[in-house]
């Protein structure tokens, strides 16, 4: 697959977008406890969404195809987005209902961080009558396995224009079988299990059995795990001090997908360079509460 950008490389990110409400909180509470939370963030998010805004402040032009809908809650995450300068085409643009909304609580001593949301289960979403020209005109298309219907038309029609693709492997995801013959690169986090599969080792052979020609497993801090058609091994991720957890992977997504866009023939030098810058990103994005503070520290 071959990138067709001569300067400033394009996104197409396809998924999940969600409104998080993100606390930060000195422990989890119990049952009828109430908490006062030292720090708060409300902002776009999901996936896709966030790994589209990391990809757009590493230099690129990044679009997002979603669903959002036209509810002021909704309204307010194409606001966070465009302020991001990431370009918005949201296939619920008609629908009154409020987005997804994740609430999440990140443990102040760990950075770990826990989660509630409805995710996508809200929409089904057809592709758009322009989604050949959406994905004609980008470099690089990105999935995190949401909003399933539209990621394999969309993976089908990047295959057939030659744009490379890749997948954000949070978890299996019923239907992920059916996109992964249309995908390029596939990351995967230790949370994702296809049928049969327990280690690392096992899914990067799945992966690789279903037509996945280059295929990687992140494993928060330990070092990722990749392979590909001439090579395999080891990146390791660079040690910092986490605050937060949340959208790590996202971020990881977003800048692997930007170091991806601008290169041709993909080699084990340029994969392993390319996971290695991106798990660089991830990590400082670790380092800062919340899912944005990274960015404004550089």
């Amino acid at each position: 697959m071959e990138p067709t950008t001569r300067g400033r490389p394009e996104g197409l990110f396809v998924g999940l977008c969600t409104l998080d409400v993100i606390q930060l909180v000195d422990h989890v509470p119990g049952a009828d406890e109430k908490l006062t939370a030292r720090e708060q963030v409300v902002a776009a998010g999901g996936p896709a969404a966030n790994a589209a805004a990391a990809f757009a402040h590493l230099g690129g032009a990044a679009t997002l195809l979603t669903a959002i809908g036209s509810h002021p809650l909704g309204l307010a995450v194409a606001q966070d987005l465009n302020r991001l300068g990431v370009t918005v085409s949201d296939l619920a643009a008609d629908s009154a209902e409020p987005p997804a909304v994740s609430s999440v609580l990140v443990t102040a001593s760990s950075g770990d961080r826990a989660v509630a949301s409805t995710n996508a289960t809200g929409y089904r979403l057809a592709p758009p009558d322009d989604l050949d020209t959406l994905v004609a005109a980008c470099d690089i298309v990105e999935f995190d396995g949401h909003h399933m219907e539209l990621a394999v038309a969309a993976a089908r029609a990047a295959r057939a224009a030659g744009r490379r693709t890749v997948l954000d492997g949070g978890s299996w995801k019923a239907g992920t079988e059916n996109l992964l013959p249309s995908i390029d690169v596939a990351v995967c986090s230790a949370d994702f299990h296809p049928p049969g599969t327990s280690t690392p080792t096992d899914t990067l052979r799945f992966l690789r059995e279903h037509e996945v020609v280059w295929s990687a497993v992140s494993r928060g801090g330990q070092p990722i795990v990749w392979t590909g058609p001439d090579g395999s091994g080891t990146v390791d991720v660079p040690a910092v001090r986490v605050a937060d957890t949340l959208g790590a992977g996202d971020v990881l997504h977003g800048a692997l997908t930007h170091h991806l866009a601008v290169q041709g023939r993909l080699t084990s030098q340029g994969f392993v360079e390319a996971l290695r810058a991106a798990a660089a990103v991830a990590s400082w994005a670790c380092s800062s509460f919340g899912t944005r503070a990274w960015m404004r520290r550089g």
